[in-house]
């Protein structure tokens, strides 16, 4: 007999569907007996786990009619890299679950993966496929009237979508006053090891650098270097897949070549085990946002591989000590931890995607959070980076993973005591899953970090700068837009701040990505529409620039800088996709890197370096002004008071600088007129299923507009 710990094994709650309607009592059974029979056949016999006490039809009816925790097991599709583990965590969460007295479910939903839809219509698919996720996850936690989740948690959107679809789930619950709250605990996916550029394709590529450098493209060669010193992963292979086009239309490389070297590379890409990319991505960041609400216990936030025995006993453990106490339902450690999340978020230098997120969850939650509350807390408690994450110095989520498990550091505990310390007003007493506060975690944590690691250390007690995070811009033709200032170097954030860009606008990703491949591209760039000698000269001098150097010069010096807008990628207008191939060719283009930004109303990959601006609300296809740009306007960059503005050019030819509103100028309606009518009728590449039309912009979270209206509730009132 397994000893059980003292958890209360009957839920408190007025009305037990499965006493009073007979249907689920016949029906689920089966599938609990069925899950309890593979953990038995599967499970190794050394396990403490698979000693599982009668288990019969008749003491499962008899816990479902005696209103036993019943534990829903949520996991994800096998399709997705990170769920390839999770067939045995949930046998063990389940026996588990019925060592403790419960009855153990579990359903899985389907998880589109953000890096196999790039460059493809997925991409449209995937906000889409998280608001319905949400609702799927809600529809099966409600209907089947279970009482709390333990989340196998995976990558991109997934884990914000469980989160919101459980929160959705509680709030539902308080209305209706019959039902005990909502309660979950999350357990996120191992971090997959990245890979190593096989030899032969390491000289291969080499040789291209070498071939490039040799014909004058320096520039080329020194972007190929540069990425091979990147672990391995379909990030690095995307900037590969960007320098060996630019490669194939210099006639370095042939076709074949290129083909060839791309197989190599995406074959040793992925470890067989699968997990959650080593980059902090949108995958990572989705780990740290559920740490830093407190959702996750120590021993399954970073894992490697499987979990242990013991790890998954003492989570569902931990999950079955929440239980009839509400301090700890879903919405009340959401609400408590809001602001401790956004100074993690900032800290860290987490995924811009988290804006979209973090809203979508609270308004699930009944919170009426938008992209403002992110903001003025950012402002309210500044935090400085401590997260010296690094693809390229052995400093990899993979790694972070490694040094948790050698006990070198806490993860989430580590980097609450590393804030505290420096003063960061951190709410330790905020509750979370492992039925204490952050006080009670870190109070014993006087070394929250092993000094003997130096600077293989990815979490940092000392500051590594002052920028840190995702700052909110507004300006002259948008209400607001987001960029990751943790993603630029100190160097760029200066030269940028302050600076003026020419407009390059496109309707599309796919021609920007044309335009950063062209091996004509500084002549093309000077052929831009409305870009004359007048205006290069004026744009060069206000960078202090020489405006009588030639035009390479003055783009490698960055001071003829482009502003690249990608416009027409909202919600509303094309599911609101990533723009990561452009964001990675510029990143890797040592050329449009130092002199140039990107700007979308879409969004980025989480991994995105470099000055990308994006969720720019309102979106080109509800009229904003980033639909009325064309090429040669002129944009003003300020980071210091996070504005951006669009300046008339006739004043800024003569000397001056006045902010424009484009949608304000009569004369751009009829080109805005145009564009419209192509977004509209590029709408139906998207099934009609998933045409994101009832949705809120991008500052409240993309969230469909009855989540909207029931998000009323003030943070500070609740």
């Amino acid at each position: 007999m397994v000893e059980r710990p003292n958890f209360p094994f009957v839920i408190d709650e007025a009305y037990n569907p499965y006493r009073e309607c007979i249907q689920g009592l016949a029906n689920e059974p089966i599938t609990v007996l069925k899950l309890l029979a593979d953990a038995g056949e599967r499970l190794s016999a050394d396990s403490p786990l698979a000693r599982l006490d009668d288990v019969t039809m008749g003491e499962v009816v008899a816990r479902l009619r005696d209103n036993r925790p019943r534990i829903a097991i949520i996991a994800g599709s096998l399709d997705h890299p990170a769920h390839l583990l999770d067939r045995d965590h949930i046998l063990m969460a389940a026996a588990r679950v019925w060592q403790n007295g419960g009855v153990p479910f579990t359903f899985s939903f389907p998880v589109i993966c953000d890096g196999t839809a790039q460059n493809n219509i997925g991409q449209s698919y995937s906000l889409a496929s998280r608001n319905q996720t949400a609702a799927i996850v809600n529809v099966n936690f409600e209907g089947h009237s279970y009482h709390a989740a333990y989340v196998l948690a995976g990558c991109d959107k997934s884990p914000s979508a469980v989160l919101a679809g459980l929160a959705a789930a509680d709030m539902a619950r308080a209305h209706r006053g019959n039902q005990a709250p909502a309660w979950a605990l999350f357990a996120p996916a191992h971090v997959l090891k990245g890979g190593t550029i096989p030899a032969a394709t390491a000289k291969a590529l080499r040789d291209v650098g070498k071939a490039a450098r040799a014909a004058g493209h320096a520039d080329l060669a020194e972007d190929i270097e540069e990425n091979m010193h990147y672990i391995l992963q379909c990030s690095s292979d995307e900037a590969f897949a960007g320098q060996l086009e630019r490669a194939l239309n210099l006639g370095l490389v042939d076709a074949a070549t290129k083909r060839r070297l791309l197989d190599e590379l995406a074959g040793a890409t992925c470890h067989t085990k699968g997990g959650v990319c080593a980059f902090n991505g949108t995958g990572n960041s989705s780990r740290t946002l559920l740490a830093a609400f407190g959702l996750v216990p120590p021993e399954l936030e970073l894992l490697t591989d499987l979990p242990s025995d013991e790890a998954v006993m003492s989570g569902v453990d931990s999950l079955f000590g929440l239980l009839n106490k509400p301090q700890f339902r879903v919405s009340e450690i959401l609400r408590r931890n809001f602001g401790n999340l956004v100074r993690i978020h900032n800290a860290t230098g987490s995924s811009s995607n988290i804006l979209l997120h973090l809203p979508m969850i609270m308004r699930h939650a009944g919170f009426d959070v938008t992209i403002e509350d992110y903001r003025r807390v950012r402002q309210d408690t500044p935090v400085q980076e401590v997260f010296a994450h690094s693809l390229t110095e052995g400093r990899d989520t993979f790694v972070l993973a490694q040094q948790f498990a050698a006990g070198q550091h806490r993860g989430m505990e580590s980097l609450y005591r590393v804030l505290t310390d420096l003063g960061v007003a951190m709410d330790l007493d905020a509750p979370t899953v492992t039925g204490g506060t952050w006080r009670d975690r870190t109070k014993d944590l006087a070394v929250p970090v092993d000094p003997t690691l130096g600077e293989k250390a990815v979490i940092r007690t000392r500051p590594l700068r002052p920028r840190a995070g995702v700052e909110v811009l507004t300006g002259s033709f948008f209400d607001n837009a987001v960029v990751k200032v943790s993603g630029m170097s100190d160097a760029l954030y200066d030269h940028f701040d302050d600076h003026v860009f020419v407009v390059r606008y496109y309707e599309n990703e796919a021609a920007c990505n044309a335009d950063f491949a062209r091996s004509d591209l500084v002549e093309h760039l000077g052929r831009t529409e409305g870009l004359d000698a007048a205006l290069i000269r004026a744009v060069v001098t206000r960078n202090g620039g020489n405006p009588d150097a030639d035009h390479k010069t003055m783009l490698e010096k960055g001071w003829l800088s482009f502003a690249f807008i990608i416009a027409g990628q909202g919600p509303r207008a094309y599911g609101m996709p990533e723009m990561f191939a452009p964001s990675q060719n510029l990143r890797h283009h040592r050329i449009l890197e130092s002199s140039s930004i990107l700007m979308t109303d879409g969004r980025y990959s989480g991994v995105t370096k470099g000055a990308c601006i994006g969720h720019t609300v309102p979106e080109a296809f509800d009229g904003g002004g980033i639909g009325y740009l064309h090429d040669g306007d002129v944009l003003r960059l300020n980071l210091s008071s996070a504005r951006i503005d669009l300046l008339e050019r006739a004043a800024f030819l003569a000397g001056e600088e006045r902010p424009l509103d484009p949608a304000a100028d009569a004369g751009r309606a009829p080109l805005f007129v145009e564009r419209q009518a192509r977004m509209a009728n590029r709408l139906l590449d998207i099934a009609a299923c998933n045409l994101m039309d009832g949705v809120t912009d991008a500052a409240r979270g993309v969230v469909p507009l009855a989540v909207d209206r029931r998000a009323t509730r003030r943070l500070a009132d609740a």
